[in-house]
């Protein structure tokens, strides 16, 4: 039997329904993003792989395809992640010397997928701020990435704040480390005490305190305490203060948590890191954060923040939406049928003509008029 029609493992189709639900969030998402003045950008889906991969670590690496330009020789990729080409873009494309807000949502493709339940074909939503050091920027960015889950009727919301700085802080000049930044994450404190057993006693000490340092916004008390008073630490502990009240004033239900030991894409962020949570998801719904060296590989190193989401992920726990009445209308040569049609359309109906034979069919859109003709006009009457 053929298998022609198998498709490779975690990529899937996408069927009529879930396709209009993950229509209708991109643009919602975009349309979000533009009223906070953000500018939409399409880069393209295959580039040269040296681009790709700027600034990124060697996580992305992993998840890139990789092929060779039959044009020139050439090792390209096709984009694991979009920042990257955005930064590109913010760079030498544009080159302005103020703010720029720019957003984008394309395909983006995974070698390797993030999960065994994730697409490794994700529908990549972002949005960045370019040119402001600011915390006004991060906030910006934060507000936006909720705004959108807001839109998306996700529930529940958990805000998930860290800081890249404070590990590296009580590192100090040691080289960070893959296995260790895992055992961080995985609050592993056996395996942290191997990986950290031939560093300085300060260092160690301060990874263990750092191990523990998670919970809600009263961690960043105890955490003046627990680390050591180095400048870093506390301008990462006061910015992280500053942004956890001003999101509680604005957002009131989003419950808001801290984990100090998380350094999920330490390769890639410089300072603030989030992450979003839904009651419903199994998985951050959305990460972003400070990537201040993004853009230096392009000879255009300036301050950046940003965040992204997979529509597709989002769309499976988005709030259910109606489909929209639509006018059913039977098919016909007639010049009044046909003008009609088209006259409800650019009103913006939607209007689903029946194609002979198939009247008893059911359709996918709910239709509670169709069309009529009365006395040789076309007119709407209720189902």
């Amino acid at each position: 039997m053929s298998r022609a029609w198998l498709l490779p493992e975690q990529i899937a189709d996408v069927l009529p329904s879930q396709a209009r639900r993950i229509e209708e969030l991109r643009r919602t998402l975009i349309d979000g993003a533009r009223s906070y003045g953000f500018e939409l950008v399409m880069p393209p889906l295959v580039e040269h792989l040296e681009s790709l991969l700027s600034g990124t670590g060697h996580a992305l690496d992993l998840k890139t395809f990789k092929l060779v330009d039959q044009l020139s020789g050439r090792t390209l990729g096709l984009r694991a992640d979009t920042t990257p080409q955005v930064a590109r873009i913010d760079a030498h494309l544009l080159n302005r010397n103020g703010v720029a807000r720019l957003s984008y949502c394309g395909p983006v493709l995974h070698a390797r997928a993030d999960s065994a339940q994730s697409s490794r074909e994700p529908l990549q939503f972002g949005a960045e701020i370019y040119g402001h050091s600011g915390l006004e920027a991060d906030l910006e960015i934060i507000d936006l990435a909720l705004d959108g889950l807001h839109a998306a009727g996700v529930d529940d919301v958990l805000l998930d704040l860290g800081d890249a700085r404070i590990v590296r802080a009580v590192l100090g000049d040691l080289v960070v480390d893959d296995h260790l930044i895992d055992a961080l994450a995985r609050k592993d404190a056996a395996a942290l005490s191997d990986f950290a057993g031939p560093m300085s006693a300060e260092v160690q000490q301060g990874l263990a305190a750092v191990l523990r340092l998670y919970g809600g916004v009263e961690v960043l008390d105890a955490a003046r305490t627990a680390l050591p008073a180095k400048a870093a630490i506390v301008s990462a502990l006061d910015d992280l203060a500053w942004l956890a009240s001003h999101v509680r004033l604005a957002h009131p239900a989003v419950r808001i948590g801290v984990d100090l030991a998380d350094m999920s894409g330490y390769a890639y962020y410089s300072g603030i890191r989030f992450s979003l949570y839904g009651a419903a998801a199994n998985a951050a719904l959305a990460r972003g954060g400070r990537y201040d060296e993004v853009g230096a590989v392009f000879g255009r190193n300036r301050p950046a923040v940003g965040f992204s989401l997979d529509v597709k992920a989002l769309a499976l726990v988005a709030a259910e939406r109606p489909t929209g009445a639509a006018v059913r209308a039977p098919w016909g040569e007639g010049a009044g049928l046909r003008a009609t049609v088209r006259r409800l359309r650019e009103q913006g109906e939607m209007v689903v003509c029946t194609l002979p034979g198939h009247e008893h069919e059911a359709q996918e859109y709910d239709c509670d008029r169709e069309l009529i003709e009365v006395g040789g006009r076309w007119v709407l009457r209720a189902l």
